[in-house]
């Protein structure tokens, strides 16, 4: 396979070509020329208004319905939207059905993800049937290509269990994932806790729930070492945590949902279900400190938080609902939109290296996967833009900027036509 990207400016702050706009020759998967007017025999031209090019973006974490929820996403689907969104490499959850807690379910996740142009890292459950009781088989699945362990959007309640996992899987360099919700606290919440909830007479779910196990969170791994990762914080007190252990020198890491950086507790007098998500929608004020933090690195990466969900599950009554929304698709109009070109590269590419997804700089000689994109088209997201099976998406109806043309990676190209 012969590409020549035509007239791309690259964004790759390692690369020496960054910033500047060139032609890129990639053969059998390496980019072996770049340049000014390059041709090249029986090779496919790209040439694209505005063609922005970028080491491949990674998410942290996207659900697919399979096993089990089929009807909500396939994994090709899944995939396939993933590579029209620009992301070339994807950590899937594991919140199937069954759980993914065995290295059986993680050779059945590699069966499947076959021969696609998007690489698929699998996260294993951290606990048996994510029921927050028993570890699972970490250090199996990691043998298997477990680049995590998390039980998705589960919080572990017992904090010695927590301690446990830390310490055991520094054995194999384990990454363990706790998501930063405190239950007794949470209680039955449904939205923040603020004055809209109070106004809207919905169930609160305090900023505190998340502060509180974050806070436990670090002073565990502050006394068992090892390697942390916090999924999708929401609260300026969290980000304001998570900085001041960076600082005293502790191993973690942490990312935050598209939706919490674009969006507010205020579109909650809707009462759309679209809008139930978790962690919930904070204030102004949160998302504020969240892109501050974004911005300063505390934050290591932005997720797309992609969890789609059938109808029968979301266009019901707010109260019984299901949290979640897709996000794939509307990821990098959003981030874009919301930071600029450069850090929405670096908030999609950062935490590759923290999850063991490959890398390298757009150099000649290297391996290629880049994320193909244009960050100077303005519009609104629309139900026409949505490829997800399930149509659950928050950002419906948001005005973004920037549009992924897809990517090319493990020697194949997913354009949009």
């Amino acid at each position: 396979m012969k590409i020549v990207l035509k007239s791309a400016t690259i964004i790759d702050p390692s690369s020496a070509h960054h910033g500047k706009k060139r032609d890129i020759l990639i053969e059998n998967g390496k980019i072996s020329k770049i340049g000014s007017r390059l041709k090249a025999e029986k090779a496919k031209e790209v040439a694209l208004p505005d063609l922005h090019v970028s080491q491949g973006w990674f998410d942290s974490g996207i659900s697919v319905g399979e096993p089990g929820f089929e009807e909500r996403e396939t994994l090709e689907n899944a995939l396939k939207t993933a590579a029209y969104s620009g992301f070339s490499h994807v950590a899937i959850n594991p919140n199937s059905f069954p759980v993914s807690d065995s290295k059986s379910h993680l050779k059945f996740l590699s069966s499947r993800a076959g021969n696609h142009a998007v690489s698929v890292y699998p996260i294993g459950a951290l606990t048996v049937g994510s029921k927050g009781e028993d570890l699972a088989e970490l250090f199996d699945m990691q043998q298997e290509g477990a680049v995590a362990f998390y039980d998705y959007k589960k919080p572990l309640d017992n904090a010695n269990l927590l301690k446990i996992a830390l310490q055991y899987a520094q054995n194999f360099d384990g990454l363990v994932l706790s998501f930063p919700m405190n239950r007794a606290i949470a209680g039955k919440g449904l939205v923040n806790e603020e004055k809209n909830s109070t106004l809207l007479g919905l169930k609160g779910i305090p900023a505190l729930s998340e502060e509180l196990q974050i806070a436990r969170d670090l002073s565990i791994l502050e006394y068992t070492g090892g390697k942390l990762h916090i999924p999708t914080i929401s609260t300026k007190k969290s980000v304001a945590l998570i900085k001041e252990a960076k600082k005293n020198g502790l191993d973690v890491s942490c990312s935050v949902s598209i939706n919490n950086l674009m969006l507010t507790d205020e579109v909650l007098q809707t009462f759309d279900s679209r809008y139930k998500l978790l962690p919930p929608l904070r204030t102004l004020e949160d998302t504020k400190a969240l892109i501050k933090g974004l911005k300063d690195g505390t934050i290591d990466g932005v997720t797309s938080d992609h969890d789609p969900m059938d109808i029968e599950h979301k266009k019901i009554e707010f109260e019984n609902a299901s949290f979640g929304s897709i996000g794939l698709e509307s990821c990098y109009g959003a981030l874009q939109k919301l930071v600029g070109t450069e850090l929405a590269v670096t908030a999609l590419t950062r935490l590759k290296d923290r999850f063991g997804v490959s890398e390298a700089s757009i150099e000649e000689g290297k391996l290629t996967s880049l994320s193909l994109f244009n960050p100077n088209i303005n519009y609104e997201f629309n139900a026409e833009a949505i490829l997800s099976t399930s149509k659950n998406a928050a950002l419906l109806g948001t005005k973004l900027q920037g549009k992924a043309y897809g990517i090319i990676a493990n020697k194949k190209i997913t354009l949009h036509e």
